[in-house]
């Protein structure tokens, strides 16, 4: 019988040679793939290799001031417990993050991979090897390098820290690209996309909840809930990691290897759970792609029927109406409107739940729906040469700023108005209401203006095609320091109004502070008409530098 490789074609013994390579050959290339990505993607304009670089000195800063927070804390009473409890929230943060703020790495994405030659193994190694790369991982090893250091005792303890903090690094990453895989599936149709949006919603108002049980058991008993709380976690991997590096310190070395083998053997059966699911994803059929046929509600939803009838006529209403229409369809814009109206709401009831009542809380609606105009060409993605085609003089890309901020304060001013009304319910301070309606509406347009030179001078991709990413590659440091610096240059911007809030108040001139009702909501036009006519026309100058940069995949 002759030999079963002789019968194949060049290609198939090509492929044979690819899916036979080492494990270690495939995870190299993953490697020098990620970092290739990042390479390429911050050297594309001084912008993004500048924000990048700004990126790496906060994870640093911060990372870093946690790892000394930590070493502070060595050798302190409740150290071990707060040990353990920042590794069961880190670990928590990376099995939710990823599902909705995304891994904007084609590394990560198994579906960028359907089509390599590679076996499960290989893949799954290589995927594993990329995400630890990156600076999401090195702030966490910073964080649970200090939370080893904190429990660490003896030669033996720092032994056993040696492999405790790679296990607990290695147990979260894949934790968060398991659950990233088994939901790919489901991230990629519209139902559950919109599952996601609320879910996340529910996650915040749970933490939120969580954070507010805390807050007053903490006030009522000191530590004790801290122990509590430790008291369950330290057997719960990767946090089980630190406490078995407590137990060596203490000689305690079979509660040791019952914390180690406890966490290696949950991280055993994560990566044997992601390589099924990997499997499954790869070799399944997607109906995802499916269109459904039109109903009479789409085509009457299409044909302006409805509130859409009282936007403004011409290129205006049409960039609002589209803008509105994103925000209830497009499952990646409606997680940003869910999020921000449901933290708006939630952040003043919370305050006022501990005790801190003012109707200035009402801040957080109208600074999260400012923000939500900030990178609008890159909600439309490769679409948006279309509106590029449409625009030749700065006037068509002022209406088309226009619209799409006229979209935002259609909702934005009375969500506000209804959340300072509720502030000064909760806080009982209706005197206070005119001046922080004023300050709210001065935010809001300032944010507004800002978010329109933002989109022209910082636009990013959303990619749309793959649940796993929120941002393209390389542009994941542009975004977060856009959204940072415009949440800085807001109050900046609205200082005025601040100034004249102040002076009324410490000069005993109450009396007039519903003057900053009227003067804060011109204030805000102002700021927002502002913004506009300064971004259009660095609209009109930079529409082939936009195109490309929300064209990234």
């Amino acid at each position: 019988m002759s030999d079963g490789r002789a019968a194949c074609g060049p290609h198939e013994r090509d492929a044979v040679s690819v899916t036979g390579a080492s494990v270690g050959v495939v995870a190299g290339a993953f490697l020098r793939l990620k970092l290739a990505l990042v390479r390429n993607g911050v050297r594309q304009t001084a912008g993004r290799s500048a924000a990048f670089v700004g990126a790496v000195v906060v994870t640093l800063l911060f990372g870093g001031l946690g790892l000394l927070g930590m070493v502070a804390l060595r050798g302190h009473e409740h150290g071990p417990e707060a040990a353990v409890v920042l590794v069961a929230l880190l670990a928590l943060g990376w099995a939710f993050m990823p599902l909705f703020v995304g891994g904007a790495d084609e590394t990560l994405d198994p579906a960028r991979l359907a089509m390599l030659p590679l076996r499960p193994n290989a893949m799954l190694t290589g995927q594993l090897v990329a995400s630890v790369v990156g600076l999401g991982p090195l702030f966490t090893l910073l964080l649970v390098t200090g939370a080893a250091v904190t429990v660490a005792d003896g030669a033996a303890g720092v032994v056993a820290a040696v492999v405790a903090v790679p296990l607990a690094l290695l147990t979260c990453t894949t934790l968060a690209r398991a659950l990233a895989t088994a939901n790919a599936g489901l991230l990629s149709s519209r139902r559950g996309r919109d599952l996601a949006v609320l879910s996340g919603v529910l996650i915040a108002v749970g933490v939120q909840a969580l954070n507010l049980g805390v807050s007053k058991l903490s006030g009522e008993n000191g530590a004790g809930p801290l122990e509590a709380l430790a008291d369950v976690l330290r057997w719960v991997p990767p946090a089980a990691a630190v406490e078995g590096v407590r137990a060596v310190g203490d000689g305690s070395y079979g509660r040791a290897a019952a914390a180690l083998g406890g966490s290696l053997l949950v991280w055993l059966l994560l990566l044997g759970w992601w390589r099924r699911t990997l499997t499954k994803l790869l070799t399944a059929p997607d109906s995802s792609t499916l269109g459904a046929p039109e109903t009479a509600k789409s085509r009457a939803a299409r044909s302006g029927s409805g509130p859409s009838r009282w936007l403004p006529a011409g290129r205006a209403g049409a960039a609002a109406q589209r803008t509105l229409r994103y925000g209830w369809r497009d499952p990646k814009t409606k997680m940003g409107w869910a999020s921000a109206l449901g933290v708006g709401l939630l952040m003043p009831v919370v305050t006022a739940a501990q005790g801190g009542t003012s109707p200035y809380n009402a801040f957080w609606a109208s600074a999260l729906l400012g923000l939500l105009m900030y990178n609008q060409f890159g909600q439309d993605y490769s679409g948006f040469w279309l509106v590029s085609q449409t625009i030749a003089t700065s006037r068509d890309a002022y209406l088309e700023l226009y619209g799409r901020a006229l979209a935002v304060a259609l909702v934005a001013v009375p969500f506000t108005s209804a959340v300072v009304a509720l502030s000064a319910g909760l806080a009982d301070d209706w005197a206070s209401a005119p001046d922080a309606m004023g300050l709210a509406l001065a935010l809001l347009g300032a944010l507004i203006g800002l978010g329109a030179v933002t989109s022209a001078r910082f636009p990013y991709s959303i990619p749309q095609d793959s649940p796993m990413k929120n941002v393209a590659p390389g542009q994941g440091a542009l975004a977060w320091f856009s959204i940072l610096g415009g949440m800085l240059a807001g109050p900046v911007l609205c200082a005025p109004v601040i100034a004249l809030v102040v002076t009324l108040h410490m000069s005993d001139a109450t009396g007039w502070l519903w003057t900053t009702l009227p003067l804060g909501a011109g204030y805000g036009v102002l700021m927002a008409w502002a913004g506009l006519r300064l971004a259009a026309p660095v609209t009109v100058r930079r529409l082939p530098e936009i195109l490309t940069a929300v064209s990234r995949a």
